[in-house]
Protein backbone atom coordinates (compact mmCIF):
# COMPACT_ATOMS: atom_id res chain seq x y z
CA UNK A 1 0.00 0.00 0.00
CA UNK A 2 2.87 2.33 0.83
CA UNK A 3 4.56 4.16 -2.04
CA UNK A 4 7.55 6.44 -2.25
CA UNK A 5 6.48 10.04 -2.04
CA UNK A 6 8.99 10.95 -4.75
CA UNK A 7 6.82 9.02 -7.19
CA UNK A 8 3.68 10.99 -6.30
CA UNK A 9 3.02 14.32 -8.03
CA UNK A 10 3.42 17.38 -5.84
CA UNK A 11 0.90 20.19 -6.13
CA UNK A 12 3.49 22.92 -5.69
CA UNK A 13 1.03 25.68 -6.37
CA UNK A 14 -1.53 24.37 -3.86
CA UNK A 15 -1.79 26.92 -1.04
CA UNK A 16 -1.14 25.80 2.51
CA UNK A 17 -4.24 25.13 4.52
CA UNK A 18 -4.51 26.96 7.86
CA UNK A 19 -2.51 25.07 10.47
CA UNK A 20 -0.59 23.06 7.85
CA UNK A 21 3.16 22.96 7.42
CA UNK A 22 5.15 22.93 4.19
CA UNK A 23 4.99 19.64 2.34
CA UNK A 24 8.14 20.02 0.30
CA UNK A 25 11.11 22.31 0.71
CA UNK A 26 14.02 23.43 -1.39
CA UNK A 27 17.31 23.38 0.51
CA UNK A 28 19.99 25.72 -0.84
CA UNK A 29 23.45 25.22 0.64
CA UNK A 30 25.70 28.29 0.41
CA UNK A 31 29.15 28.62 1.92
CA UNK A 32 27.88 30.82 4.73
CA UNK A 33 24.27 29.73 5.16
CA UNK A 34 21.52 27.22 4.51
CA UNK A 35 18.35 28.56 2.90
CA UNK A 36 15.05 26.71 3.33
CA UNK A 37 12.30 27.70 0.90
CA UNK A 38 8.76 26.33 0.83
CA UNK A 39 7.61 25.05 -2.55
CA UNK A 40 3.97 25.26 -1.42
CA UNK A 41 3.81 29.01 -1.84
CA UNK A 42 4.89 29.70 1.74
CA UNK A 43 7.88 31.53 3.20
CA UNK A 44 11.59 30.93 3.66
CA UNK A 45 14.32 31.22 6.27
CA UNK A 46 18.08 30.98 6.52
CA UNK A 47 20.42 29.38 9.05
CA UNK A 48 23.93 30.82 9.35
CA UNK A 49 26.58 28.11 9.08
CA UNK A 50 28.88 29.99 11.42
CA UNK A 51 26.68 30.05 14.53
CA UNK A 52 23.28 28.56 13.63
CA UNK A 53 21.35 31.82 13.96
CA UNK A 54 17.92 31.85 12.27
CA UNK A 55 16.63 34.58 9.92
CA UNK A 56 13.21 34.66 8.19
CA UNK A 57 13.55 35.64 4.53
CA UNK A 58 11.35 37.37 1.97
CA UNK A 59 10.70 35.52 -1.34
CA UNK A 60 13.20 37.81 -3.06
CA UNK A 61 15.94 37.13 -0.47
CA UNK A 62 15.28 33.38 -0.65
CA UNK A 63 15.71 33.36 -4.44
CA UNK A 64 18.90 35.44 -4.40
CA UNK A 65 22.25 33.81 -5.15
CA UNK A 66 23.17 30.98 -7.48
CA UNK A 67 26.50 29.61 -6.27
CA UNK A 68 24.94 26.86 -4.15
CA UNK A 69 23.95 23.22 -3.99
CA UNK A 70 20.19 22.72 -4.38
CA UNK A 71 18.30 19.69 -3.08
CA UNK A 72 14.80 18.70 -2.04
CA UNK A 73 13.81 17.89 1.54
CA UNK A 74 10.49 16.97 3.12
CA UNK A 75 10.50 18.69 6.47
CA UNK A 76 12.55 20.38 9.17
CA UNK A 77 12.53 18.28 12.34
CA UNK A 78 14.35 20.77 14.54
CA UNK A 79 17.68 22.13 15.78
CA UNK A 80 20.07 21.34 18.59
CA UNK A 81 23.00 23.35 19.99
CA UNK A 82 26.22 21.61 20.99
CA UNK A 83 29.60 23.03 22.01
CA UNK A 84 30.66 24.25 18.56
CA UNK A 85 27.34 25.49 17.23
CA UNK A 86 24.00 24.27 15.93
CA UNK A 87 22.84 21.27 13.91
CA UNK A 88 19.62 21.29 11.85
CA UNK A 89 17.71 18.02 11.47
CA UNK A 90 15.96 17.63 8.11
CA UNK A 91 13.86 14.84 6.57
CA UNK A 92 15.64 13.74 3.38
CA UNK A 93 13.23 11.02 2.24
CA UNK A 94 9.75 9.88 3.15
CA UNK A 95 7.23 7.16 2.37
CA UNK A 96 3.45 7.31 2.17
CA UNK A 97 2.35 5.08 5.06
CA UNK A 98 -1.40 5.44 4.56
CA UNK A 99 -4.00 7.86 5.81
CA UNK A 100 -5.51 8.91 9.12
CA UNK A 101 -8.93 10.37 8.45
CA UNK A 102 -8.57 12.44 5.29
CA UNK A 103 -4.88 13.19 5.86
CA UNK A 104 -1.86 11.37 4.45
CA UNK A 105 0.56 9.94 6.99
CA UNK A 106 4.24 9.76 6.06
CA UNK A 107 7.07 7.69 7.44
CA UNK A 108 10.41 9.50 7.76
CA UNK A 109 12.67 7.13 5.83
CA UNK A 110 15.88 9.07 6.34
CA UNK A 111 17.06 12.19 8.17
CA UNK A 112 20.25 14.22 8.29
CA UNK A 113 21.80 16.79 10.62
CA UNK A 114 23.22 19.83 8.79
CA UNK A 115 26.26 21.26 10.59
CA UNK A 116 26.51 24.93 11.59
CA UNK A 117 29.59 24.49 13.73
CA UNK A 118 32.44 26.62 12.40
CA UNK A 119 33.33 27.54 15.99
CA UNK A 120 34.80 24.06 16.39
CA UNK A 121 38.22 25.46 15.51
CA UNK A 122 38.13 27.57 18.67
CA UNK A 123 37.44 24.66 21.04
CA UNK A 124 40.00 23.09 23.37
CA UNK A 125 41.24 19.59 22.58
CA UNK A 126 38.95 18.11 25.24
CA UNK A 127 35.97 20.07 23.90
CA UNK A 128 36.74 18.82 20.39
CA UNK A 129 36.71 15.23 21.67
CA UNK A 130 33.40 15.87 23.43
CA UNK A 131 31.92 17.50 20.31
CA UNK A 132 33.00 14.51 18.22
CA UNK A 133 31.18 12.19 20.62
CA UNK A 134 28.07 14.39 20.64
CA UNK A 135 28.13 14.34 16.82
CA UNK A 136 28.33 10.54 16.88
CA UNK A 137 25.19 10.57 19.03
CA UNK A 138 23.46 12.76 16.43
CA UNK A 139 24.34 10.20 13.76
CA UNK A 140 22.59 7.56 15.89
CA UNK A 141 19.57 9.87 16.20
CA UNK A 142 19.49 10.22 12.40
CA UNK A 143 18.71 6.50 12.14
CA UNK A 144 15.78 6.59 14.61
CA UNK A 145 13.09 4.21 13.39
CA UNK A 146 9.30 4.45 13.50
CA UNK A 147 8.86 8.21 12.99
CA UNK A 148 5.59 9.35 11.41
CA UNK A 149 4.13 12.75 10.56
CA UNK A 150 1.43 14.56 8.64
CA UNK A 151 1.52 18.00 7.06
CA UNK A 152 -2.06 18.93 7.84
CA UNK A 153 -3.26 16.82 10.80
CA UNK A 154 -2.20 16.52 14.42
CA UNK A 155 -1.30 12.84 14.80
CA UNK A 156 -0.67 13.03 18.55
CA UNK A 157 -4.39 13.02 19.43
CA UNK A 158 -6.55 9.92 19.17
CA UNK A 159 -9.89 10.24 17.39
CA UNK A 160 -11.97 10.61 20.55
CA UNK A 161 -9.83 13.43 21.95
CA UNK A 162 -9.58 15.20 18.60
CA UNK A 163 -13.34 15.07 18.02
CA UNK A 164 -14.03 16.96 21.23
CA UNK A 165 -11.68 19.89 20.66
CA UNK A 166 -12.86 23.33 19.63
CA UNK A 167 -13.23 23.68 15.87
CA UNK A 168 -10.89 26.69 15.80
CA UNK A 169 -8.02 24.60 17.09
CA UNK A 170 -7.40 23.08 13.65
CA UNK A 171 -6.39 26.52 12.36
CA UNK A 172 -3.50 26.70 14.82
CA UNK A 173 -0.01 25.52 13.79
CA UNK A 174 0.40 21.76 14.18
CA UNK A 175 2.87 22.06 17.04
CA UNK A 176 0.32 24.09 19.04
CA UNK A 177 -2.36 21.46 18.48
CA UNK A 178 -0.12 18.58 19.50
CA UNK A 179 -0.02 16.67 22.78
CA UNK A 180 3.62 17.28 23.82
CA UNK A 181 3.84 13.76 25.32
CA UNK A 182 3.85 12.23 21.86
CA UNK A 183 6.03 14.70 19.93
CA UNK A 184 9.33 12.85 19.57
CA UNK A 185 11.24 15.97 18.48
CA UNK A 186 9.59 18.42 20.93
CA UNK A 187 12.93 19.57 22.35
CA UNK A 188 14.43 20.06 18.89
CA UNK A 189 11.63 22.44 17.86
CA UNK A 190 12.29 25.12 20.49
CA UNK A 191 14.38 27.50 18.35
CA UNK A 192 12.01 27.22 15.38
CA UNK A 193 9.09 27.99 17.69
CA UNK A 194 10.86 31.01 19.20
CA UNK A 195 11.56 32.35 15.71
CA UNK A 196 7.87 31.83 14.78
CA UNK A 197 8.62 29.60 11.79
CA UNK A 198 5.34 27.74 12.26
CA UNK A 199 4.88 26.53 8.69
CA UNK A 200 8.28 24.80 8.81
CA UNK A 201 7.77 23.00 12.13
CA UNK A 202 7.15 19.28 11.61
CA UNK A 203 6.07 17.36 14.74
CA UNK A 204 7.15 13.71 14.57
CA UNK A 205 5.43 10.86 16.38
CA UNK A 206 7.43 7.73 17.18
CA UNK A 207 5.52 4.48 17.24
CA UNK A 208 3.85 2.31 14.64
CA UNK A 209 1.37 2.95 11.83
CA UNK A 210 -0.15 -0.04 10.01
CA UNK A 211 -3.27 -0.30 7.89
CA UNK A 212 -5.18 -3.12 6.14
CA UNK A 213 -8.47 -3.32 4.28
CA UNK A 214 -10.86 -6.11 3.33
CA UNK A 215 -14.44 -6.64 2.16
CA UNK A 216 -17.43 -7.60 4.29
CA UNK A 217 -20.89 -7.93 2.73
CA UNK A 218 -19.51 -6.32 -0.44
CA UNK A 219 -18.47 -3.26 1.54
CA UNK A 220 -14.95 -2.06 2.23
CA UNK A 221 -13.61 -2.21 5.80
CA UNK A 222 -10.36 -0.50 6.71
CA UNK A 223 -8.46 -1.13 9.95
CA UNK A 224 -5.68 1.19 11.06
CA UNK A 225 -3.40 0.44 13.98
CA UNK A 226 -1.61 3.54 15.25
CA UNK A 227 0.69 3.58 18.28
CA UNK A 228 2.12 6.71 19.85
CA UNK A 229 5.19 6.37 22.06
CA UNK A 230 5.53 8.81 24.95
CA UNK A 231 8.69 10.95 25.21
CA UNK A 232 8.59 11.56 28.98
CA UNK A 233 10.78 8.59 29.83
CA UNK A 234 12.26 7.85 26.45
CA UNK A 235 14.99 5.25 26.36
CA UNK A 236 16.34 1.81 25.65
CA UNK A 237 15.16 -1.43 27.19
CA UNK A 238 17.61 -1.86 30.10
CA UNK A 239 18.49 1.78 30.74
CA UNK A 240 14.95 3.09 31.09
CA UNK A 241 12.89 0.92 33.41
CA UNK A 242 9.93 1.66 35.66
CA UNK A 243 8.87 5.20 36.45
CA UNK A 244 10.55 8.49 37.26
CA UNK A 245 9.59 10.60 40.27
CA UNK A 246 6.87 12.38 38.24
CA UNK A 247 5.16 9.05 37.52
CA UNK A 248 6.07 8.85 33.82
CA UNK A 249 6.95 5.28 32.84
CA UNK A 250 9.36 3.80 30.34
CA UNK A 251 8.00 2.49 27.04
CA UNK A 252 4.59 4.07 27.58
CA UNK A 253 2.60 3.60 24.38
CA UNK A 254 -0.94 4.56 23.43
CA UNK A 255 -2.33 2.21 20.79
CA UNK A 256 -5.41 3.13 18.78
CA UNK A 257 -7.29 0.64 16.61
CA UNK A 258 -9.43 2.49 14.05
CA UNK A 259 -12.18 0.81 12.04
CA UNK A 260 -13.93 2.49 9.06
CA UNK A 261 -17.07 1.03 7.50
CA UNK A 262 -19.97 2.60 5.60
CA UNK A 263 -19.37 6.14 6.87
CA UNK A 264 -18.88 4.99 10.46
CA UNK A 265 -15.53 5.27 12.24
CA UNK A 266 -14.70 3.63 15.56
CA UNK A 267 -11.65 3.85 17.78
CA UNK A 268 -10.47 1.49 20.53
CA UNK A 269 -7.64 2.66 22.80
CA UNK A 270 -5.25 0.57 24.89
CA UNK A 271 -2.09 1.65 26.68
CA UNK A 272 1.05 -0.12 27.83
CA UNK A 273 3.87 1.01 30.10
CA UNK A 274 6.59 -0.28 32.38
CA UNK A 275 5.64 -1.26 35.95
CA UNK A 276 5.19 2.20 37.56
CA UNK A 277 7.57 1.62 40.47
CA UNK A 278 11.11 2.92 40.92
CA UNK A 279 13.22 -0.01 39.73
CA UNK A 280 16.22 -0.84 37.58
CA UNK A 281 17.76 -3.79 35.75
CA UNK A 282 21.43 -3.05 35.12
CA UNK A 283 23.13 -5.12 32.41
CA UNK A 284 26.03 -7.22 33.72
CA UNK A 285 26.74 -9.70 30.87
CA UNK A 286 24.19 -12.16 32.25
CA UNK A 287 21.30 -13.13 29.97
CA UNK A 288 18.69 -11.90 32.45
CA UNK A 289 20.05 -9.26 34.83
CA UNK A 290 18.23 -9.17 38.15
CA UNK A 291 15.61 -6.41 38.45
CA UNK A 292 16.06 -4.35 41.60
CA UNK A 293 13.52 -2.14 43.34
CA UNK A 294 14.88 1.27 44.36
CA UNK A 295 13.88 2.08 47.91
CA UNK A 296 12.40 5.57 48.01
CA UNK A 297 10.02 7.41 50.31
CA UNK A 298 8.09 8.72 47.28
CA UNK A 299 7.25 5.27 45.89
CA UNK A 300 3.51 5.37 46.62
CA UNK A 301 3.34 8.98 45.40
CA UNK A 302 4.99 7.92 42.14
CA UNK A 303 2.33 5.25 41.57
CA UNK A 304 -0.40 7.73 42.49
CA UNK A 305 0.92 10.35 40.06
CA UNK A 306 1.03 7.79 37.26
CA UNK A 307 -2.54 6.60 37.68
CA UNK A 308 -3.90 10.07 38.33
CA UNK A 309 -2.50 11.10 34.95
CA UNK A 310 -4.10 8.05 33.28
CA UNK A 311 -7.50 8.67 34.86
CA UNK A 312 -7.44 12.33 33.80
CA UNK A 313 -6.70 11.38 30.20
CA UNK A 314 -8.56 8.10 29.70
CA UNK A 315 -11.12 7.67 32.49
CA UNK A 316 -11.47 4.42 34.45
CA UNK A 317 -8.25 2.41 34.32
CA UNK A 318 -7.92 -1.36 34.57
CA UNK A 319 -4.42 -2.80 35.04
CA UNK A 320 -3.42 -6.17 33.56
CA UNK A 321 -0.09 -7.36 34.95
CA UNK A 322 1.34 -10.22 32.86
CA UNK A 323 4.50 -10.83 34.87
CA UNK A 324 5.60 -14.11 36.48
CA UNK A 325 4.82 -14.74 40.14
CA UNK A 326 8.09 -16.57 40.76
CA UNK A 327 11.76 -15.56 40.93
CA UNK A 328 13.12 -12.04 40.57
CA UNK A 329 10.26 -11.05 38.26
CA UNK A 330 7.85 -12.29 40.92
CA UNK A 331 9.41 -9.99 43.51
CA UNK A 332 8.74 -7.02 41.28
CA UNK A 333 5.23 -8.23 40.50
CA UNK A 334 4.43 -8.72 44.19
CA UNK A 335 5.70 -5.21 44.98
CA UNK A 336 3.44 -3.80 42.24
CA UNK A 337 0.43 -5.75 43.55
CA UNK A 338 1.13 -4.49 47.08
CA UNK A 339 1.21 -0.87 45.89
CA UNK A 340 -2.04 -1.31 43.97
CA UNK A 341 -3.81 -2.18 47.22
CA UNK A 342 -3.45 1.52 48.06
CA UNK A 343 -5.72 2.36 45.10
CA UNK A 344 -9.00 0.43 45.49
CA UNK A 345 -10.67 2.47 42.71
CA UNK A 346 -8.28 0.99 40.15
CA UNK A 347 -8.90 -2.64 39.22
CA UNK A 348 -5.67 -4.66 39.23
CA UNK A 349 -5.67 -8.07 37.53
CA UNK A 350 -2.65 -10.35 37.63
CA UNK A 351 -2.37 -12.93 34.84
CA UNK A 352 0.72 -15.16 34.89
CA UNK A 353 1.12 -15.34 31.13
CA UNK A 354 4.05 -17.79 31.07
CA UNK A 355 2.33 -20.18 33.46
CA UNK A 356 -1.19 -20.10 32.01
CA UNK A 357 -0.20 -19.84 28.33
CA UNK A 358 2.80 -22.17 28.70
CA UNK A 359 3.67 -24.18 25.61
CA UNK A 360 2.48 -21.39 23.35
CA UNK A 361 -1.21 -21.95 24.01
CA UNK A 362 -2.50 -18.54 22.96
CA UNK A 363 -6.14 -19.57 23.36
CA UNK A 364 -5.72 -19.64 27.14
CA UNK A 365 -5.98 -15.85 27.06
CA UNK A 366 -9.70 -16.53 26.97
CA UNK A 367 -9.34 -17.23 30.72
CA UNK A 368 -8.22 -13.63 31.19
CA UNK A 369 -10.94 -12.25 28.94
CA UNK A 370 -13.66 -14.14 30.79
CA UNK A 371 -12.50 -12.44 34.00
CA UNK A 372 -12.51 -8.90 32.59
CA UNK A 373 -15.16 -9.10 29.84
CA UNK A 374 -17.78 -7.13 31.75
CA UNK A 375 -15.34 -4.29 32.50
CA UNK A 376 -14.09 -4.22 28.87
CA UNK A 377 -17.63 -3.96 27.55
CA UNK A 378 -18.43 -1.23 30.06
CA UNK A 379 -15.43 0.84 28.89
CA UNK A 380 -16.57 0.34 25.31
CA UNK A 381 -15.09 2.16 22.32
CA UNK A 382 -15.55 5.43 20.47
CA UNK A 383 -17.92 5.61 17.50
CA UNK A 384 -18.97 8.47 15.22
CA UNK A 385 -20.80 8.82 11.92
CA UNK A 386 -19.85 10.57 8.69
CA UNK A 387 -21.32 13.87 9.97
CA UNK A 388 -18.95 13.85 12.93
CA UNK A 389 -21.74 13.07 15.37
CA UNK A 390 -20.54 11.04 18.38
CA UNK A 391 -22.58 7.86 18.87
CA UNK A 392 -20.48 6.13 21.57
CA UNK A 393 -17.63 7.10 23.91
CA UNK A 394 -14.86 4.96 25.34
CA UNK A 395 -15.07 5.61 29.08
CA UNK A 396 -11.87 3.95 30.26
CA UNK A 397 -8.72 2.12 29.24
CA UNK A 398 -6.88 -1.15 29.83
CA UNK A 399 -3.25 -0.69 30.84
CA UNK A 400 -1.20 -3.83 30.12
CA UNK A 401 2.35 -4.61 31.13
CA UNK A 402 4.87 -7.42 31.40
CA UNK A 403 8.54 -6.73 32.17
CA UNK A 404 9.43 -5.10 28.85
CA UNK A 405 5.87 -4.22 27.73
CA UNK A 406 6.74 -5.83 24.40
CA UNK A 407 6.13 -9.51 23.74
CA UNK A 408 3.53 -10.77 26.24
CA UNK A 409 1.93 -7.35 26.19
CA UNK A 410 1.57 -7.33 22.41
CA UNK A 411 0.03 -10.80 22.37
CA UNK A 412 -2.49 -9.83 25.05
CA UNK A 413 -3.37 -6.46 23.51
CA UNK A 414 -3.96 -8.12 20.13
CA UNK A 415 -6.36 -10.59 21.78
CA UNK A 416 -8.36 -7.79 23.42
CA UNK A 417 -8.29 -5.77 20.19
CA UNK A 418 -9.76 -8.69 18.24
CA UNK A 419 -12.59 -9.01 20.74
CA UNK A 420 -13.27 -5.28 20.44
CA UNK A 421 -13.09 -5.44 16.63
CA UNK A 422 -15.84 -8.05 16.58
CA UNK A 423 -18.01 -5.79 18.75
CA UNK A 424 -17.27 -2.75 16.59
CA UNK A 425 -18.14 -4.53 13.34
CA UNK A 426 -21.29 -6.01 14.87
CA UNK A 427 -22.40 -2.55 16.02
CA UNK A 428 -21.70 -1.14 12.53
CA UNK A 429 -23.74 -3.89 10.90
CA UNK A 430 -20.81 -5.52 9.11
CA UNK A 431 -21.18 -8.68 11.24
CA UNK A 432 -24.14 -10.31 12.92
CA UNK A 433 -24.09 -10.81 16.69
CA UNK A 434 -22.99 -14.43 16.18
CA UNK A 435 -20.21 -13.69 13.68
CA UNK A 436 -16.50 -13.00 14.22
CA UNK A 437 -13.55 -12.10 12.00
CA UNK A 438 -12.00 -15.40 13.16
CA UNK A 439 -14.44 -17.20 10.88
CA UNK A 440 -12.67 -15.79 7.83
CA UNK A 441 -9.07 -16.93 7.38
CA UNK A 442 -8.28 -14.06 5.01
CA UNK A 443 -9.58 -11.35 7.35
CA UNK A 444 -8.13 -12.99 10.44
CA UNK A 445 -4.71 -13.28 8.79
CA UNK A 446 -4.74 -9.59 7.83
CA UNK A 447 -5.65 -8.62 11.39
CA UNK A 448 -2.86 -10.77 12.83
CA UNK A 449 -0.37 -9.34 10.33
CA UNK A 450 -1.20 -5.83 11.57
CA UNK A 451 -0.41 -6.75 15.16
CA UNK A 452 2.75 -8.75 14.33
CA UNK A 453 4.24 -5.83 12.38
CA UNK A 454 3.08 -3.41 15.07
CA UNK A 455 4.82 -5.49 17.76
CA UNK A 456 8.02 -5.71 15.73
CA UNK A 457 8.17 -1.95 15.20
CA UNK A 458 7.68 -1.10 18.88
CA UNK A 459 10.23 -3.72 19.88
CA UNK A 460 12.82 -2.30 17.47
CA UNK A 461 12.37 1.13 19.06
CA UNK A 462 12.79 -0.04 22.65
CA UNK A 463 14.89 -3.22 22.50
CA UNK A 464 16.57 -2.89 19.10
CA UNK A 465 15.28 -6.29 17.87
CA UNK A 466 12.10 -7.81 16.52
CA UNK A 467 9.39 -8.85 18.98
CA UNK A 468 9.30 -12.35 20.43
CA UNK A 469 6.19 -14.53 20.46
CA UNK A 470 5.07 -13.20 17.08
CA UNK A 471 3.85 -16.73 16.26
CA UNK A 472 1.31 -16.52 19.07
CA UNK A 473 -0.25 -13.49 17.41
CA UNK A 474 -0.06 -14.86 13.86
CA UNK A 475 -0.88 -18.55 14.42
CA UNK A 476 -1.96 -18.91 18.05
CA UNK A 477 0.92 -21.34 18.64
CA UNK A 478 4.72 -21.58 18.42
CA UNK A 479 6.28 -22.87 15.19
CA UNK A 480 9.82 -24.04 14.45
CA UNK A 481 10.64 -21.05 12.19
CA UNK A 482 9.16 -18.83 14.91
CA UNK A 483 11.39 -20.44 17.54
CA UNK A 484 14.45 -19.82 15.35
CA UNK A 485 13.42 -16.19 14.76
CA UNK A 486 12.81 -15.69 18.49
CA UNK A 487 16.22 -17.19 19.26
CA UNK A 488 17.94 -14.81 16.84
CA UNK A 489 15.99 -11.84 18.24
CA UNK A 490 16.89 -12.86 21.81
CA UNK A 491 20.59 -13.02 20.92
CA UNK A 492 20.33 -9.65 19.18
CA UNK A 493 18.70 -8.14 22.27
CA UNK A 494 21.44 -9.57 24.48
CA UNK A 495 24.19 -8.08 22.32
CA UNK A 496 22.55 -4.67 21.93
CA UNK A 497 21.53 -4.38 25.58
CA UNK A 498 25.04 -5.22 26.80
CA UNK A 499 27.30 -3.61 24.22
CA UNK A 500 25.42 -0.87 22.38
CA UNK A 501 22.42 0.53 24.25
CA UNK A 502 24.42 2.70 26.63
CA UNK A 503 25.48 4.86 23.68
CA UNK A 504 21.98 4.72 22.18
CA UNK A 505 20.59 5.91 25.52
CA UNK A 506 22.98 8.86 25.44
CA UNK A 507 21.70 9.75 21.96
CA UNK A 508 18.09 9.69 23.18
CA UNK A 509 18.92 11.75 26.28
CA UNK A 510 20.68 14.32 24.09
CA UNK A 511 18.01 14.84 21.42
CA UNK A 512 15.13 14.71 23.92
CA UNK A 513 16.67 17.48 26.04
CA UNK A 514 17.03 15.25 29.09
CA UNK A 515 20.70 16.22 28.89
CA UNK A 516 21.69 19.79 27.99
CA UNK A 517 25.11 20.56 26.49
CA UNK A 518 26.92 23.38 28.26
CA UNK A 519 30.48 24.70 28.03
CA UNK A 520 30.41 25.48 31.74
CA UNK A 521 29.91 21.80 32.64
CA UNK A 522 32.74 19.32 32.96
CA UNK A 523 33.14 16.69 30.28
CA UNK A 524 30.67 13.82 30.75
CA UNK A 525 32.93 11.40 28.89
CA UNK A 526 35.72 10.83 31.38
CA UNK A 527 36.55 7.11 31.50
CA UNK A 528 36.01 5.63 34.93
CA UNK A 529 37.21 2.08 35.60
CA UNK A 530 36.87 -0.45 32.80
CA UNK A 531 35.55 0.54 29.40
CA UNK A 532 33.83 -2.19 27.40
CA UNK A 533 35.31 -1.30 23.99
CA UNK A 534 39.00 -1.98 24.82
CA UNK A 535 38.64 -4.54 27.60
CA UNK A 536 35.88 -6.93 26.54
CA UNK A 537 37.47 -8.27 23.29
CA UNK A 538 40.74 -8.89 25.16
CA UNK A 539 38.94 -10.66 27.99
CA UNK A 540 36.91 -12.73 25.52
CA UNK A 541 40.05 -13.75 23.61
CA UNK A 542 41.80 -14.77 26.83
CA UNK A 543 38.81 -16.85 27.96
CA UNK A 544 38.44 -18.63 24.60
CA UNK A 545 42.19 -19.18 24.34
CA UNK A 546 42.39 -20.37 27.92
CA UNK A 547 39.57 -22.86 27.44
CA UNK A 548 41.22 -24.15 24.25
CA UNK A 549 44.64 -24.62 25.88
CA UNK A 550 43.09 -26.10 29.03
CA UNK A 551 41.14 -28.63 26.95
CA UNK A 552 44.29 -29.60 25.06
CA UNK A 553 46.44 -30.01 28.20
CA UNK A 554 43.65 -32.02 29.86
CA UNK A 555 43.83 -34.52 27.00
CA UNK A 556 47.58 -34.89 27.70
CA UNK A 557 47.33 -35.22 31.50
CA UNK A 558 47.94 -38.97 31.57
CA UNK A 559 51.29 -38.71 29.77
CA UNK A 560 53.38 -36.92 32.42
CA UNK A 561 53.28 -34.91 35.64
CA UNK A 562 54.36 -31.84 33.65
CA UNK A 563 51.15 -31.98 31.60
CA UNK A 564 49.12 -32.25 34.81
CA UNK A 565 50.82 -29.13 36.21
CA UNK A 566 50.23 -27.28 32.91
CA UNK A 567 46.56 -28.24 32.99
CA UNK A 568 46.17 -26.97 36.56
CA UNK A 569 47.92 -23.67 35.73
CA UNK A 570 45.91 -22.97 32.57
CA UNK A 571 42.63 -24.05 34.18
CA UNK A 572 43.36 -21.74 37.13
CA UNK A 573 44.22 -18.78 34.87
CA UNK A 574 41.09 -19.29 32.76
CA UNK A 575 38.90 -19.58 35.85
CA UNK A 576 40.49 -16.41 37.21
CA UNK A 577 39.78 -14.43 34.05
CA UNK A 578 36.18 -15.72 33.95
CA UNK A 579 35.74 -14.68 37.59
CA UNK A 580 37.24 -11.23 36.86
CA UNK A 581 34.94 -10.71 33.88
CA UNK A 582 31.91 -11.83 35.88
CA UNK A 583 32.81 -9.59 38.84
CA UNK A 584 33.20 -6.59 36.53
CA UNK A 585 30.29 -7.42 34.23
CA UNK A 586 28.55 -4.09 34.77
CA UNK A 587 31.72 -2.13 33.96
CA UNK A 588 32.38 -4.16 30.83
CA UNK A 589 28.96 -3.33 29.36
CA UNK A 590 28.05 -0.24 27.38
CA UNK A 591 26.75 2.29 29.88
CA UNK A 592 25.13 5.69 29.34
CA UNK A 593 27.37 8.57 30.40
CA UNK A 594 25.11 11.61 30.20
CA UNK A 595 22.28 10.97 32.68
CA UNK A 596 21.29 8.88 35.66
CA UNK A 597 18.63 6.18 35.63
CA UNK A 598 15.87 8.20 37.32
Amino acid sequence: MATDADEAPLLADEPLRPGSCSRELELREFRDRYVFRSLDGGGAFAVARADGSLHPLSPEEAAAGSDCKVSKIYGVAGMIRLLAGSYVLVITSRKDAGSYGASTVYHANSMKFLCCNEAIKHLTSEEKRDEAYFMSLLRIAETTCGLYYSYDRDLTLNLQRASKLAAGRVHKPLWKQADPRFVWNRNLLEELIETKLDEFITPLVQGSFQTEQFTLKDRLVRITLFSRRCNRRLGTRMWRRGANLEGATANFVETEQLVEYEGLTSSFIQVRGSIPLLWEQIVDLSYKPRPSIIEHEEMTKVVERHFHDLSQRYGDTMVIDLTDKQGDEGNLSNAFAAEMQNFPDIRYVHFDFHHICGGGNFDNLQVLYDEIEEAIQKQGYFLMNSKGEILLDQSGVVRSNCIDCLDRTNVTQSFLARKSLDSQLQRMGALSSAESISQSDIINDKFKKLWVEHGDELSLEYAGSYALKGDLVRYGRQTLPGLIKDGMSALSRYYLNNFHDGVRQDALDLISGYYTVSKSSSSPFQIIGFESAPYLPVASAIIVGGITVTTFTFSQVGRSAQHLISFIIFAGLTAGVVALVKANGKQLCSRPRLCGLI
